[in-house]
């Protein structure tokens, strides 16, 4: 009974507590609230051939970008603003999320100048939560 396992400090007998890193608003991406079934204008088999390459190079690249950054950015080659529901084909939103979410400001971004559509989504503190893949940019169809 008395052994100390391997790797545990014999002073401690406990597995150390995680270092608790400083709070840091870089951008982060979830896909918990992805929508590839209710709308059929924003899912994957409207993507051309690289697509997906192409939409991981992006969220690669915004990936070290503070969400202030991001949210202010003002490149032709980035377009990230704020939706205005009404301006778009879907002035319901993002119907596929609860009322709580549905309330949140929605947000689009673009993949790459004029080629590949846009992402759409919600942020939360630093995530931005993807809703809609745009390849086609139907939304403004």
């Amino acid at each position: 009974m008395g052994k100390i396992r391997p790797g545990i400090p014999k002073s401690h007998g406990k597995i150390p507590q995680p270092e608790v890193k400083q709070f840091d608003d870089s951008l982060v991406f979830s896909f918990k609230h992805l929508d590839l079934a209710t709308n059929p204008k924003f899912t994957l088999d409207r993507c051309r051939e690289g697509y997906l390459s192409k939409l991981l190079e992006r969220l690669k690249a915004l990936h070290g970008f503070k969400v202030s950054e991001l949210k202010h950015n003002k490149s032709k080659s980035l377009r990230c603003h704020s939706l205005d529901w009404n301006a778009t084909t879907e002035p319901g939103g993002f119907r596929c999320l609860n009322d709580q979410l549905r309330s949140l400001p929605a947000w689009q971004f673009e993949v790459s100048s004029n080629e590949h559509g846009r992402v759409h989504g919600f942020f939360i503190d630093q995530t931005f939560f993807v809703v809609w893949v745009d390849p086609e940019h139907r939304l403004y169809q």
